[in-house]
């Protein structure tokens, strides 16, 4: 049994977090951390475990082997590097941290440790995402000029997310910071290093934070990657698209579609592909290579993470300041 610490309830995936642990038969949560006194004890109840205020005593507790981390955005670096420190495993909410810079002195000290470290790019298991990086892999596509992967929702027009989700020194950003980071992680899992980076955010609702936003890359390979992400649209389909000399994806929520030169003497078309498998989420994927001792699930590591704020840091600086930014 995996002895497991909640470390916030800030984050609005925390409570499916602990439903998710709880499932796998595999784990007890023996505490739970907050600085929000009545948040985090309340909660504590509520799973049967002990509320600790104090984050030192917590991570120093014996029945703590492995913690998950949904406190502020801005406040990751602490909370992970005091984890790191105590010798617990750590799986995170994305994004890592708004820097790479902080990112860097996390994986400093994950690796000085020598823990397990996880953090939830879920979309990168999923079969599309997986049939698409293996067929870039393969040559199905030729050499790949564009993809575009879209989500959002309509959390701040449909007014349904809370009002602290905008106070920006704590989320550190808004719809691309935070749903934005879906778009931009599978970006970089499929066409890699990134060369240069502009962005357009606005907010049209008026909150402190963007609710609309896109981002455009030009990856070192050459292929032109576009993000795009809203806190103020109904009922958007989640789309992922990949263009290439020789062939093409469309995804768009479960209907994908694929098509090829290389099956062009067998079919005609686009067809309906077999999908991989998709992977457990990645905190069942956490919890087994806490248990197992294997290490980072693919796609899943400390330098994933970091790929990800490097995209969101660049998108950032490229909309404030009105410019192209080389990476």
């Amino acid at each position: 049994m995996l002895n497991v610490a909640m470390l916030s309830k800030w984050h609005v995936h925390a409570e499916g977090y602990a439903r998710e642990l709880l499932n796998t038969g595999k784990v007890k949560i023996t505490a739970v951390w907050d600085d929000d006194v009545a948040r985090g004890s309340e909660w504590a109840k509520s799973l049967g475990a002990d509320f600790e205020p104090d984050l030192e005593k917590l991570l120093s507790r014996s029945d703590v082997d492995a913690v998950v981390c949904d406190a502020p955005t801005t406040k990751h670096k602490d909370v992970i590097i005091a984890a790191a420190r105590a010798k617990k495993h750590i799986f995170t909410e994305k994004a890592l941290a708004p820097t790479v810079a902080e990112c860097e002195e996390i994986k400093a000290e994950i690796e000085k440790a020598g823990v397990t470290f996880v953090i939830s790019l879920p979309q990168r298991g999923t079969g599309p995402v997986q049939f698409a990086r293996r067929m870039i892999a393969d040559g199905a596509f030729g050499r790949v000029n564009l993809v575009r992967v879209r989500n959002g929702h309509n959390g701040v027009s449909g007014g349904w997310l809370p009002s602290y989700w905008f106070e920006e020194k704590d989320a550190a950003g808004g719809a691309m910071m935070d749903l934005g980071c879906h778009p931009m992680y599978t970006l970089a899992y499929l066409c890699g290093k990134p060369k240069r980076v502009s962005a357009i955010f606005n907010s049209p609702f008026g909150t402190p934070v963007d609710e609309n936003a896109v981002a455009t890359i030009e990856f070192e390979n050459g292929i032109i990657g576009i993000a795009e992400t809203s806190f103020i649209v109904y009922n958007t389909p989640s789309m992922l698209e990949v263009y290439g000399t020789e062939g093409a994806l469309v995804c768009q929520n479960d209907d994908i579609k694929f098509i090829s030169s290389k099956l062009a003497p067998y079919v005609r078309g686009y067809v309906k592909p077999s999908l991989p498998q998709n992977r457990p989420a990645p905190i069942v994927q956490f919890v087994e290579a806490c248990i197992n001792g294997t290490g980072s699930p693919e796609g899943l590591g400390i330098d994933d993470a970091i790929d990800l704020t490097r995209l969101l840091e660049l998108s950032y600086i490229a909309n404030n300041n009105n410019k192209i930014v080389e990476a």
